[in-house]
């Protein structure tokens, strides 16, 4: 409180400095229905492979079938040549860019989003500077991009060419050193569904024909790539936290972003504090919105872009998707984890956490039904609950 007074020097009462209303506050529920709307996961969405791929910010991709699985869940219509034919057509990539992983990303995203994660490349590197004493990395990425456009490489014979520069280095520093310097995609056919082809790589800007964003400059404007994407992450994972957002990306530093960004913004508080960050328009449903089962494919980026996935993931099942550094196969129950499947020999097994009651396995069935009918149509599979899988 602050008192006035008048011009002779009487009290004349007090005011109350303004404060700021606090944050709404939003439970694991809230932030579970509004993860999974922004996700395509409530309801499957008509919208093309290709717009998936844009609002998504890419698919992980580590193996080549979970990006194809990915869409399955989340679109209405969807057949998996609809992804194959925008990689055939090199309108959709696979390329190393969040998380030092691979993702599947269009090929506009490709050219602006891995631009973006340099300096987590640039630090993945240090990691292999003892392998690399003696090698000039500027030399180094000249030669490995005149190697790579000259026709597409493997991994190993890439390799073999820069040891003949650098014989007492490391092949295997050499070889990350080339894949964290310069932007390397997986040529087809490698990631088209239904064929088979080892990882042979060029250049993105040479496969797409187009080139690359500049690398953002650290005092960019505020509507640079970076803010861009914030707002582009908000709309795919919101709300969610700086923390969150670094999680996503592999990138450090981002508060400034926020900060540049929150006059435009909705500020939440989770259960525990933590301070959200949200669109205006984003979707936030009703806590009791209905979600269906749906099956997701081993590092589905719905599980791995949030620091804090307590709205997905419950508390005593924490780690349970995970054996050794290799994910399992999700399906979601109402919302959140609850079993884990897999396809082999003709058969679909759902190995579920907890019992299901027989509304909710009828639930699991059809859209196990509608997954294999979706990627597998025309192959007979048998679909089984397995063991429950205890912790």
């Amino acid at each position: 409180m602050t008192k006035t007074t008048s011009a002779t020097g009487t009290s004349t009462g007090t005011t109350a400095r303004p404060t700021a209303a606090p944050a709404p506050v939003l439970g694991p529920r809230a932030l579970n229905r509004a993860t999974l709307a922004r996700q395509l996961l409530l309801t499957r969405s008509p919208i093309s492979a290709e717009d998936a791929l844009t609002h998504l910010l890419g698919l992980q991709a580590q193996n080549v079938k979970p990006p194809y699985y990915a869409l399955a869940a989340r679109l209405d219509g969807f057949g998996p040549e609809d992804l194959s034919r925008l990689m055939a057509d090199r309108e959709a990539v696979r390329i190393v860019t969040m998380r030092s992983t691979i993702h599947t990303h269009t090929a506009a995203d490709c050219l602006t989003l891995r631009p973006l994660v340099q300096p987590a490349r640039d630090r993945e590197l240090t990691y292999f500077r003892k392998g690399l004493e003696g090698v000039d990395l500027d030399r180094l990425t000249t030669l490995a991009r005149e190697l790579v456009e000259q026709e597409p490489r493997t991994m190993k014979q890439l390799r073999e060419a820069l040891l003949v520069e650098w014989p007492d280095a490391d092949p295997q520093s050499l070889s990350v050193a080339a894949r964290c310097r310069l932007p390397l995609v997986q040529v087809t056919p490698r990631g088209l569904w239904g064929h088979s082809g080892q990882v042979a790589l060029t250049t993105a800007e040479h496969w797409l024909g187009r080139p690359a964003e500049p690398d953002p400059e650290p005092d960019a404007e505020p509507a640079s790539v970076l803010d861009e994407t914030v707002l582009r992450y908000l709309a795919a994972f919101g709300p969610a936290s700086v923390k969150d957002m670094q999680t996503w990306a592999g990138l450090t530093r981002l508060r400034d972003a926020f900060e540049r960004l929150r006059p435009r913004l909705l500020t939440f508080r989770d259960e525990r504090g933590t301070e959200l960050f949200d669109l205006p328009d984003a979707p936030r449903p009703d806590p009791e919105t209905p979600a269906p089962p749906r099956f997701l494919p081993e590092f589905d980026n719905l599980l791995l872009s949030h620091a804090d996935r307590g709205r997905l993931v419950p508390a005593d099942l924490k780690g349970r998707t995970w054996t050794g550094n290799q994910a399992h196969c999700v399906l979601l129950v109402d919302g959140v984890v609850a079993g884990l499947w897999r396809l082999a020999d003709g058969t679909l097994t759902v190995e579920p956490f907890g019992s299901l009651t027989k509304g909710v396995r009828t639930a699991v069935v059809e859209e196990g039904e509608r997954m294999l009918g979706t990627l597998h149509a025309g192959t007979a599979y048998d679909i089984r609950f397995g063991t429950v899988v205890r912790g």
